[in-house]
């Protein structure tokens, strides 16, 4: 189960148009649960949802279908 700000950190990667300052803890238990993958292009840390994060936010309402 996701804390509400594990959650909170999905969505913000689903809506990212940038790179942003995400807590390292919330995308380390995301990417655990294979909600996202970080890809780590020129050393930075750039998280985006999987097929199962899309799933997850599309059955709760937070992204469409």
């Amino acid at each position: 189960m996701l804390s509400p700000h594990e959650f909170s950190t999905l969505m913000l990667i689903k809506n990212a148009t940038s790179q942003s300052d995400f807590d390292q803890a919330d995308l380390l238990a995301l990417a655990d649960r294979e909600f996202i993958v970080i890809d780590r292009p020129q050393a930075s840390v750039t998280p985006r949802l999987t097929d199962r994060g899309h799933a997850l936010l599309a059955r709760l309402g937070a992204a469409p279908q």
